[in-house]
């Protein structure tokens, strides 16, 4: 570009090219953003590492366990509930601390007879099943966002590497399998899956769907444990024995079919 100077036969005063585009009111502004850099960008980067996620699951993990055998939910069992709190309120309460003790590794038979012992067969079904869900999502949850990404790789084997194609081609169908023959304990299945490629709605649904026959048993189990002779009690010990032996045999038939894959 070339100013007036030129035109009436002055010296020619050529305008820089980066203040002709500065100056130019058609020309987009462009903002580049360095990345950034020094120790706390590196910090950053390593607190959301793969492995200082798995960490962390682990801590939590670990910390729910601890207070677990401090409190001793288990209690519950000889104690009974606090009277303080009661009806609805307390069903809610215990379906809450369900799901929290869960992702802390207490064996569901227990809590499932404790909401039976405690709330009835109605009501004690519907906080233990709120509370299977609620266990199911937050376990699931914080697989996937703490410990997906680091442990993944570390699927070589080929038992795994088939467990993880069955959970991530056929999650509600797999889950399903799951839930209704105790074989693979809860907490495992819930971490399997998170690690897995399985959607969140399938394995909720599945979740819900089959742990509905045996969450039952153990609840009824535990309403009538008073009257061991009961028909009611004899009906649901037979439901808590016949899918466990059929998940024993379901197991070892499949087993050739887990390692040929």
């Amino acid at each position: 570009m070339l100013d007036a100077t030129t035109r009436s036969g002055g010296t020619a005063t050529a305008t820089p090219p980066a203040i002709a585009t500065e100056l130019s009111p058609l020309s987009p502004a462009v903002i580049v953003v360095a990345p950034p850099r020094g120790t706390a960008a590196r910090c950053t980067r390593a607190l959301l590492s793969p492995w200082a996620r798995l960490s962390l699951l682990v801590l939590l993990l670990g910390a729910a366990a601890s207070c677990v055998l401090l409190f001793e939910p288990q209690r519950l069992l000889a104690d009974g509930w606090p009277p303080q709190i009661g009806g609805t309120v307390a069903a809610v309460v215990f379906g809450a601390a369900y799901g929290l003790c869960t992702v802390a590794f207490v064996p569901r038979p227990l809590l499932n007879l404790a909401a039976g012992a405690l709330f009835g067969s109605q009501l004690g079904l519907a906080a233990a099943l709120a509370g299977t869900v609620l266990g199911a999502g937050a376990a699931f949850v914080l697989g996937r966002v703490l410990g997906q990404d680091a442990l993944r790789p570390l699927l070589r084997a080929r038992w795994l590497q088939a467990a993880d194609g069955q959970l991530s081609r056929h999650g509600f169908r797999s889950m399903m399998a799951a839930r209704l023959f105790p074989g693979v304990p809860f907490w495992a299945a819930n971490y399997c899956a998170a690690v897995s490629r399985m959607g969140w709605l399938p394995f909720l649904l599945a979740t819900a769907l089959g742990s509905v026959p045996n969450t039952a048993a153990y609840v009824v189990a535990g309403a009538r444990a008073s009257s061991p002779t009961s028909p009611a009690f004899l009906i649901a010990m037979a439901f808590i024995a016949v899918p466990a032996v059929l998940g024993a045999v379901v197991a070892w038939r499949k087993r050739h079919h887990l390692r040929g894959h």
